[in-house]
């Protein structure tokens, strides 16, 4: 099938990448409230000293906690705006291989829920890195864990494939590379990340199933495998996977600043390239997470000097956006906040991030909530944050309707301080000594995680104005129109929500100067509406 007229259809097997794009969005919102509802148990059993839950309950707890935030949430949540928009952006009628596209949709699905299936039998217990030994020891849960990830990688691949395909071939006549939204440019980064990437981790996952099956020796030291070999090919992948998390979120925000500032992006080609130079220096940092692990000592100072330079694309964009929002005609709308938010959020993680570059530093606070709350700064405060300001965004585009103001405003801002509330406290708590995954500690740390425990209620408490607000909006919402933003990108100039092919008689793909020439007078012709899109404000 292709498209959909009944609400059925987005149950079925449907090549249209807009159908598409709402099926992973709508799905992967669903494991974010399961991995949500699993986080809230976890910060239940940290409140106080003393245990709820069992050892072995609470690994399992976070242990699908956190896979199912990263690898049924926050990647393929991302991998949904882009089946949704991309298309759009660079003018297409569909993606390069729209078979291939609904093929990589249920593969998700199919890996979701035979990963959730593992709670049947024993959920997996090693955490979501799944460092051997401990990996190889418990139930057969592990061994499901392993299966579905590696699922879950082809799903990537073949999205990644199809994105890169569709960029590269299928862009309207007259839009050259550097007339791209920059959220495709970030889509181009992650796509070469996750073809590079994800079979490397492929195999290590493919090895540890087997050991686990077959009882191969891989990773046991004892019968002389290598565990180290292990967590080479898990994080050649996984710190790299950081960035598919990342880059397209810094996509969304690329884009939603200038239409809410009324100004062009500044520096527009630094934040393009600054994406394929985070692309590639990714793939030089891995070994900054094994500096307590035992590896040769001189390894160190590469990857600490690697790591540290990472933050240079990184701060390439954030002084763009500062110089895109500086002496903008400012609209806080609730999408213009959250990219705000994100910004502010996101150069906290980055800045933690350098400190735990610095080999001294990170072998002080290793395995401690240090790291736990710059990991969450980076991917909740920062990737999470930018996906609410993409949905805020293109909600108008995907239905017709906007979603209400002040219900978004109250999201945001329950969203902003619960978030503060639950992790910043967590850098204090690390660098006191706070373990990270473990279920009971010292009563000095009491007080630091009930604050933590409360501000995660009140995170998990801000999904509700929002989820309330997706369903009135709906059947209710105000009507947008075709281009309520008066934003320059392509995927406004097709009405909203495009039709079954995109573009029709009245609304025709035309680039008449860049994405974001607001106050700029361009010559632009074709479709009625096409002058609003692109002309002077």
């Amino acid at each position: 099938m292709h498209g959909a007229w009944k609400w059925w259809h987005y149950l079925t097997f449907n090549t249209d990448h807009k159908v598409i794009g709402i099926q992973y969005i709508t799905v992967t919102f669903l494991f974010f409230l399961l991995g949500g509802i699993l986080a809230l148990m976890v910060r239940t059993e940290l409140a106080q000293p003393g245990q709820i839950y069992s050892g072995t309950e609470y690994n399992r707890l976070f242990t699908m906690h956190a896979t199912i935030m990263i690898f049924l949430w926050v990647i393929p949540v991302l991998a949904g705006f882009a089946n949704y928009i991309v298309p759009l952006q660079v003018g297409a009628d569909d993606m390069a291989f729209p078979k291939l596209n609904a093929v990589s949709f249920w593969l998700l699905v199919i890996g979701g829920l035979l990963l959730c299936s593992s709670f049947l039998v024993g959920a997996p217990e090693a955490g979501w890195t799944s460092y051997p030994p401990l990996s190889l020891l418990g139930s057969d849960g592990q061994t499901i864990w392993a299966i579905s990830i590696i699922i879950l990688g082809f799903s990537s691949i073949f999205g990644a494939v199809n994105f890169l395909t569709t960029v590269v071939r299928m862009r309207t006549p007259g839009m050259g590379w550097f007339e791209l939204p920059l959220f495709t440019w970030g889509i181009i980064a992650t796509s070469i990340i996750q073809i590079l990437g994800t079979p490397v981790i492929a195999s290590a996952l493919f090895l540890l199933a087997i050991e686990r099956i077959f009882h191969a020796n891989f990773f046991n030291v004892a019968q002389g495998g290598d565990p180290l070999m292990w967590q080479h090919l898990f994080w050649f992948y996984s710190h790299p996977a950081v960035y598919v998390m990342v880059l397209p979120a810094m996509g969304i925000v690329s884009d939603v600043l200038p239409v809410f500032s009324r100004k062009p992006i500044f520096g527009y080609k630094a934040i393009a390239f600054s994406s394929l130079a985070i692309c590639f220096l990714g793939f030089t940092v891995w070994a900054h997470h094994m500096f307590t692990s035992g590896m040769n000592p001189w390894m160190t100072v590469p990857f600490m000097i690697t790591s540290m330079i990472i933050a240079v694309p990184t701060g390439v964009k954030i002084f763009g956006w500062l110089g895109t929002i500086w002496q903008g005609k400012l609209r806080f709308t609730s999408a213009m906040m959250f990219a705000l938010g994100f910004i502010s959020l996101f150069v906290l993680g980055g800045i933690s991030g350098v400190i735990l570059a610095s080999v001294p530093v990170d072998i002080h606070v290793h395995d401690t909530y240090f790291v736990v709350a710059h990991l969450h700064y980076v991917l909740f405060g920062g990737s999470v944050t930018a996906i609410y300001a993409g949905i805020y965004y293109w909600f108008p585009k995907i239905t017709g309707r906007k979603l209400n103001e002040s219900w978004g405003k109250l999201h945001f801002w329950l969203h902003f301080i619960g978030f503060h509330t639950t992790f910043l406290v967590m850098h204090v708590s690390g660098l006191m000594g706070m373990p990270r995954r473990v279920a009971d500690y010292d009563p000095q740390f009491a007080t630091l995680n009930l604050i933590s425990t409360i501000g995660s209620f009140l995170l998990g408490a801000s999904t509700l104005p929002f989820l309330w607000n997706v369903l009135i909006s709906l059947r209710k919402g105000e009507v947008a129109g075709d281009n309520p933003w008066d934003a320059k990108t392509l995927e406004w100039q097709t009405s909203s929500p495009p039709s079954i092919f995109n573009w029709d008689e009245t609304h025709q793909p035309h680039v008449g100067g860049g994405p974001y020439d607001y106050g700029r007078h361009v010559l632009t012709g074709g479709a009625a509406g096409t002058a609003a899109a692109h002309g002077a404000d």
